[in-house]
């Protein structure tokens, strides 16, 4: 799992599980990108990594909602020394992101948002590996990690949410999906010299309604919410030579959610 001569870039690095990540790769020896929206966010991420590893920690500040931001990527890239060896397509609207029309009702669910939603956490994928391809081609061992979910294979139970301020949007859903298929079509096109892969999370604790997160375990035979910890062997196995001949794979990490 050495990936000391190896370089990532984690898109939504400066988040919760962005940074959970970063760290996990970090631990093993790789030279990190953190690419977020918010330039604050991204120098605490960045002092939190160097204060515990002793690996290249960089930063790159990009709204996944402009497509030609994401076209100075490799540029940006090469600023740091222009090798990128796993990307990490981690950022996204989630379900409990502040926009309007979002977690409501169907009823209120906006034409406007759904269009953002999928605009970041779908078309920025596609146009992160596309203008990222010429790199990940050249690489030894270049591996692509794209962040979906459990909502991507699964509908949601909505009986989960009654009593709460919560929701689970349709768009959110539809990326995520969405998402999954690319990996697998993105797998077979970049083959042999890229892999692949999906990591689909369950629902992370993040201080949502005690009753909402007491129905969530009540279906989960892990008996928990997921937390950023869960991800990080994961993240580390797609990313490392453990998982060579693994490519197009979707890996739910949910406590065993889906297998009811």
């Amino acid at each position: 799992m050495d990936l000391s001569d190896r370089t990532a870039l984690i898109t939504g690095g400066a988040g919760h599980l962005g940074r959970a990540m970063a760290i996990s790769l970090a631990e093993q020896g790789a030279k990190i990108i953190l690419l977020d929206a918010s330039e604050a966010a991204l120098e605490s991420a960045k002092e939190i990594l160097m204060k515990d590893y002793a690996v290249s920690v960089e930063c790159i500040k990009v709204d996944l909602e402009s497509s030609e931001q994401i076209t100075d990527v490799p540029a940006l890239i090469a600023e740091y020394g222009g090798t990128l060896d796993i990307l990490v397509n981690n950022a996204a609207f989630s379900g409990t992101s502040k926009l309007t029309g979002w977690g409501v009702p169907f009823e209120q669910q906006s034409v406007e948002t759904w269009r953002r939603a999928l605009e970041v956490n779908l078309t920025a994928v596609f146009a992160m590996v596309k203008v990222c391809k010429p790199l990940l081609r050249r690489s030894a061992g270049g591996s692509i990690i794209n962040v979906a979910s459990i909502y991507g294979v699964l509908g949601p139970d909505m009986s989960l949410y009654d009593g709460t301020e919560m929701g689970n949007p349709a768009a959110y859903a539809a990326s995520k999906g969405g998402l999954i298929q690319l990996t697998r079509w993105l797998a077979t096109v970049l083959s042999p010299d890229v892999r692949v892969n999906c990591i689909s999370p369950g629902g992370l604790e993040r201080g949502q309604p005690l009753v909402f997160q007491e129905r969530y375990i009540e279906k989960t035979p892990l008996r928990r919410m997921a937390v950023e910890e869960d991800f990080k062997g994961v993240a580390l196995f797609l990313a490392s030579d453990m998982s060579r001949y693994i490519t197009g794979e979707n890996i739910l990490v949910d406590g065993g959610w889906s297998t009811w």
